[in-house]
């Protein structure tokens, strides 16, 4: 009996084996899909996972879950997703952070080689905010308020592309500061807005509200023109930090050992769903701008964000913790 399974088993591998490109496309999904958002909900990551689940799940005839799994600035998430066997397992992420993680982690509980790009989705500048008792209303004056006593600035943890985008303006102004990491972007802006830090470089999808509800205010864009949500607030940029220019890339990387097949028909499913005219004026409205790419464009990204963070590491050297 053990060997006639082994031979029905031996013998649908096969037939799956012989299966072409298309023929496997069309097959799957046939599960639910699973996204792993490494990070909080609240989050950008997690308000665009929850965006597209139900649309996504419609494209592709299947539901969508949505799981939040975080820890060491999205590497939990993303070692789940790259170890994952299941073919219906995805990571949706800040890709930024995603690059900048084997840069700062000494054991990585996987490779990169191990996850593969499937598609951008959204960019959404940072902002720069401060708790409104803070004594600033831009770069310059922040800048001096500083050189008195460092600030406390959040983030949504250690290595992550907003701590670092603080370590690149710091290097650019001599803002004097002091790193406050914690799990996930939300819960930085919480703490800011609560005054126990005073400043935080977050995606605008999840800030801007907190800004329109008066509990914080915005010192700069890191955008490298203005945003027409907040036109009379100048980018950092213009506030001489120099070429400045930062915020969350969100995109989804799937296990490289998904079939081609699979994550191309994965790609195109999340392209018309972001693309969608409703989407794209919900991210609009929100501050975050539509942005696709193919597998190959994605991964390309991510190689590009990983040697742009590493020159900001390598410049701050001991002071990427703060420079009091």
């Amino acid at each position: 009996m053990s060997n006639r399974r082994d031979f029905v088993k031996a013998s649908a591998s096969l037939a799956l084996a012989g299966l072409g490109g298309s023929a496997l496309a069309q097959a799957w999904p046939t599960r639910p899909l699973r996204i792993i958002v490494p990070f909080a909900p609240g989050g950008t990551s997690d308000v665009i996972a929850r965006l597209i689940s139900k649309p996504l799940g419609d494209a592709l005839g299947v539901s969508v879950i949505v799981e939040n799994k975080t820890g060491a600035n999205g590497i939990v998430g993303a070692a789940a997703t790259a170890q994952a066997t299941d073919e219906h397992t995805l990571l949706l992420s800040d890709m930024s952070s995603l690059a900048i993680g084997p840069l700062i982690t000494k054991d990585m509980p996987y490779k990169p080689a191990d996850l593969k790009g499937v598609t951008m989705l959204a960019y959404s500048p940072h902002l720069l905010v401060a708790h409104p008792s803070v004594q600033a209303s831009n770069m310059g004056e922040l800048v001096a308020l500083s050189q008195r006593s460092p600030l406390n600035v959040s983030s949504a943890g250690s290595g992550s592309a907003n701590h670092l985008g603080v370590v690149d303006i710091a290097l650019g102004t001599g803002l004097k500061w002091q790193h406050v990491p914690f799990r996930g972007g939300a819960a930085a802006l919480a703490d800011t807005a609560a005054g126990n830090t005073q400043l935080c470089l977050n995606g605008m999808l999840a800030t801007l509200p907190l800004v329109q509800g008066g509990r914080l205010k915005v010192i700069g864009v890191s955008k490298r023109t203005r945003m027409a949500l907040l036109a009379d607030v100048p980018t950092l940029a213009e506030q001489g930090v120099k070429d400045f220019e930062s915020g969350t890339y969100q995109g989804v990387a799937v296990p490289a050992s998904l079939p081609k097949a699979a994550a191309e028909k994965l790609s195109a499913a999340l392209i018309r769903v972001i693309r969608a005219p409703e989407m794209r004026a919900r991210l609009a409205a929100a501050g975050a701008e539509v942005m696709t790419s193919s597998p190959q464009e994605t991964t390309e990204f991510l190689l590009r964000e990983g040697k742009r963070w590493a020159s900001v590491i390598q410049r701050a050297g001991k002071n990427i913790e703060g420079m009091a």
